[in-house]
């Protein structure tokens, strides 16, 4: 989840300054159904070596 925060940070929400605490939760919302609408951009995104783990 850091990972997709991050990247959502970086790509969508940076450098934007917001009137209200609602415009902030309606670009978030904004970004976060950018983000789940492209299911490889979330896969990759969150695809680390780390993170897998193997039975």
């Amino acid at each position: 989840m850091e990972n997709v925060w991050d990247y959502l940070r970086q790509n969508k929400l940076c450098a934007l300054v917001w009137d209200s605490y609602d415009d902030i939760l309606d670009a978030c919302k904004t970004a976060w159904t950018w983000l789940i609408a492209d299911p490889t951009r979330i896969t990759s995104t969150g695809a680390r070596n780390w993170a897998y783990v193997s039975l």
